[in-house]
């Protein structure tokens, strides 16, 4: 996030686009919610109706997979009525006009046509969006999980610039991060192209930094494989040892069947989890790892915050901290780490190396945690980035892109969109959720979200099961009709196993971040006999 939760309290508007805040981030949906009551203005674009549309004055429910054809069609009203920032993208930006060139053939109409949004609900919309100063976009997987992810939020970025959103309290571009400690783990550099601190390894001077703190000659100066790349190299023999920490690989993945074939040609497969799964049924050695709250160390969540983690209860059995997993593994190929605890690990490598963590020190964080960027010991942390309209590279720069349709769309063996997602009560695959009696009581299977209309065609009951089918496989799941979801579509969740969405999900990826299009593929649904 460039801004924060704190801020959501004060804000006058905001933009959600493509994120189930109540179901997936229910306190921050909450955030929301309340700044609603207390006068803010809410807008919701996505597919479906869901809970935090009740308090939208604007719901767009547009067709999955058309964010950018929207977004440019709102771009194109803001500019063609001249109502963007001017200051703002005259001082603060560049490349203003191959934005304005690209943004000019999407009419409302056309945007439209493809977003099944009406001409003049765009035009409302544009004109509202620029009628109130600052302007806070929040977005989820909705906008990343697509075939176009990465230029999805480069067109949500091109907005918030448009309109001079960016540097300031109260706006900016805040993704709400798909798992607890997904920004921590990528601020240490669990990335295939960073170090620790976003330090690009292709960079000689960061590889040089790194080499001298770890003693090493070296390290490798081209950018690591992604997970797709990792996992079609086991089949391959192209990757011949897979290390899986902290992760379902087995149900998360898109096309499970495909999944389960990489996984078991694995020459050496190691997890490292708190629970056995259905990814550890492949592993050759499982290492017990202890829990968050059988740990000490750091979280970092959303809006950058880095927050002091204390044991609670000791690890059962054999487990262990990740970290000192990690070490005692390092002492076994020959390297001692000097040192020995979380807080030592932080304050001796992790503080010192990453520029922006220089000023974070666990003597620091005991209350309530310091936001990163924080330079020196002195600096108070960093609520809002990008201040002043100042940005990493100096001035912001327009990226104009084109809207793509998903890789696989309706068709007529398939006729309907899948679109897939969490749902309140559980927690991914289970892992940890499927162990509660209550949750489970109360979301006790998964179900395929459909509308009214479609099961009244279909002649499909609410509650009785039917078949979804892919061209990758097919599940049987109970029907739920409901006003949420548009015709047309299918919405289901991956936290069961038999019934898990990925059976059925399209392994097509974007091709720069190679994220999943999890949120599009063409879908059949059949009464089950």
């Amino acid at each position: 996030m460039t801004n924060s939760f704190g801020e959501f309290s004060k804000a006058k508007m905001f933009f959600v686009i493509g994120s189930n805040m109540t179901q997936a981030h229910p306190v921050a949906a909450t955030y929301v919610k309340n700044a609603v009551e207390n006068g803010a203005s809410l807008i919701v674009a996505d597919p479906r109706k869901h809970k935090l549309v009740d308090f939208a004055d604007i719901h767009l429910g547009l067709k999955v997979g058309s964010d950018i054809a929207l977004l440019n069609g709102l771009m194109h009203v803001i500019i063609k009525e001249d109502l963007q920032d001017h200051d703002f993208v005259e001082n603060h930006t560049e490349d203003f006009e191959k934005l304005k060139a690209v943004v000019a053939a999407y009419p409302p109409e056309r945007a439209a046509r493809i977003s099944g949004i009406e001409p003049d609900k765009i035009v409302e919309t544009a004109r509202t969006l620029a009628s109130v100063k600052p302007m806070m976009v929040c977005y989820t997987l909705g906008i990343t999980e697509h075939t176009c992810g990465r230029n999805n939020v480069v067109s949500v970025a091109n907005l918030q610039m448009l309109l001079g959103n960016m540097g300031k309290e109260c706006g900016g571009v805040n993704p709400l991060r798909g798992q607890n400690n997904v920004q921590g783990a990528c601020d240490m550099g669990a990335l295939p192209n960073v170090f620790p601190g976003y330090q690009a390894v292709i960079d000689p001077g960061a590889r040089k930094k790194f080499e001298a703190f770890w003693g090493v000659d070296n390290l490798p100066d081209k950018n690591g494989l992604m997970i797709p790349q990792m996992m079609e190299g086991l089949e391959e023999k192209k990757v011949r040892a897979f290390y899986i920490f902290g992760e379902n690989l087995a149900n998360t993945e898109p096309d499970i069947r495909k999944v389960e074939e990489e996984l078991a040609s694995a020459e050496f497969l190691i997890c490292q989890d708190i629970f056995f799964n259905e990814t550890t049924e492949f592993a050759h050695v499982v290492f017990p790892a202890a829990a968050w709250s059988e740990n000490d160390g750091t979280f970092t969540n959303s809006e950058r915050r880095v927050n002091r983690v204390r044991t609670a209860s000791k690890p059962p059995g054999e487990a262990k901290p990740n970290w000192w997993i990690f070490r005692e593994l390092a002492k076994r190929f020959g390297v001692e780490w000097e040192s020995n605890s979380a807080r030592e690990i932080w304050d001796n490598e992790i503080s010192p190396l990453a520029p922006a963590l220089n000023g974070i020190k666990y003597s620091r964080i005991e209350g309530d945690g310091l936001q990163w960027p924080c330079p020196s010991e002195s600096h108070p942390g960093t609520g809002f980035l990008h201040s002043q309209g100042q940005f990493t590279r100096g001035k912001g720069q327009f990226l104009p892109v084109e809207w793509t349709p998903p890789a696989e769309v309706a068709d007529e063996d398939y006729p309907f969109v899948l679109s897939t997602g969490r749902r309140l009560y559980h927690y991914h695959t289970r892992t940890q959720t499927g162990r509660c009696e209550g949750l489970n009581e109360l979301l006790p299977e998964e179900t395929a979200d459909i509308s009214a209309v479609d099961a009244e065609h279909l002649d499909i009951e609410h509650g009785e099961y039917i078949r979804v089918s892919s061209r990758r496989g097919q599940v049987i799941v109970r029907a739920n009709i409901t006003h949420e979801v548009p015709q047309g579509l299918v919405w289901m969740a991956f936290h069961f196993r038999e019934n898990n969405a990925n059976w059925l999900a399209n392994p097509a990826f974007d091709p720069i971040t190679l994220t999943a299009e999890y949120k599009a593929c063409a879908v059949n649904i059949e009464k089950q006999a």
